[in-house]
């Protein structure tokens, strides 16, 4: 569409960009140009104008803009020219699954404004209203990695959605073991990933890397939710975000992490013990169908946690639920 490279035209200049300019690159008229730059302004898009300068983006645009948000990436991004956004989805991780089975392209990343039946780990449901959050998943699909460095994957994916989300507002969560941004001692940022193997060889085929981050809501919205003494958001804690940038930034973050995978491992896991909040605490899991406490005293090379029990045993624990206590 005319108006998505119009729009991207504007996103990716530096200053002021020609209505000639714009034509030339897009091989239609000015006349073209400035019907779709009026139509991006009545939607909201602060556009401003010069006689002799051309046009230039004052800001943002309104809400999430696909064109707007792959420019701002740079072509060699691995997400670039492939980032779709939806007014509202049930999850972004199901659709971009059912995406992936058709023969989507790995790097493909799917936002949403909102969704209606958000998922988290184990099955849970992930509240996901309009206007609140960033709900975002990409498709991945590594070639020549073994199965162990992909079960690894989610702690890589912490590390590079807490460093985005501190770059993006200024906001010092922390990794709450294994796939949770805390801020301030409630959570910020949840992450699903979900892998996919080929039925004939059971080779990995693909991974959908899943994320929201809580970004505007208020205490009265997890008030009502329940969730007052549980969660928190950008907003809440003193650190409002623009969802655009902050998509950008999560963007680029996963992008350099396609491009360490799996080499880099050791620096990924010193920055995640490094801000892992678990370390040191009390804890409490599930020891084959018995709650068990005792001490997270290390993460290992396979990014699973050690525990030392208070039934005297040492305990690695990879997947489940660990809660602080």
């Amino acid at each position: 569409m005319e108006r998505d490279q119009v729009a991207a035209l504007l996103a990716r200049a530096s200053g002021y960009v020609s209505g000639q300019e714009m034509s030339r690159a897009l091989g239609v008229t000015r006349a073209s140009v400035w019907k779709e730059i009026e139509a991006l302004r009545a939607a909201g898009w602060p556009i401003e104008s010069s006689t002799r300068k051309g046009y230039r983006l004052a800001g943002p645009p309104p809400a999430l803009s696909a064109p707007y948000i792959s420019a701002r990436l740079g072509e060699d991004n691995l997400f670039a020219g492939k980032v779709l956004v939806e007014p509202l989805v049930d999850s972004t991780n199901t659709r971009l699954k059912a995406m992936a089975a058709a023969g989507a392209p790995t790097g493909t990343a799917l936002l949403a404004e909102e969704q209606s039946g958000g998922r988290g780990t184990h099955g849970r449901s992930f509240q996901s209203p309009k206007g609140d959050g960033l709900y975002l998943s990409v498709l991945l699909r590594p070639s020549l990695v073994r199965l162990p460095d992909l079960l690894t994957l989610t702690g890589w994916v912490g590390v590079a959605a807490r460093e985005a989300v501190e770059r993006a507002s200024g906001a010092p969560a922390d990794i709450k073991w294994l796939n949770d941004l805390y801020l301030n001692g409630k959570k910020l940022c949840g992450i699903l990933t979900e892998l996919s193997f080929l039925g004939e060889s059971g080779e990995p085929d693909y991974v959908v890397v899943g994320m929201g981050v809580n970004m505007g809501q208020t205490a009265e919205t997890f008030r009502a939710q329940g969730l007052e003494d549980i969660a928190t958001s950008l907003a809440l804690e003193g650190w409002p975000v623009e969802q655009n940038h902050l998509a950008v930034c999560l963007l680029e973050a996963l992008d350099q992490l396609s491009r360490d995978f799996p080499a880099r491992r050791r620096e990924y896991l010193e920055r995640y013990r490094s801000r892992c909040l678990t370390l040191g605490r009390r804890v409490s899991f599930d020891g084959e169908g018995v709650l068990l406490t005792g001490t997270a005293v290390r993460l290992d090379e396979s990014f699973a946690l050690r525990v030392a029990g208070d039934d005297g045993r040492e305990h690695m624990i990879s997947s489940g639920t660990v809660k602080m206590i």
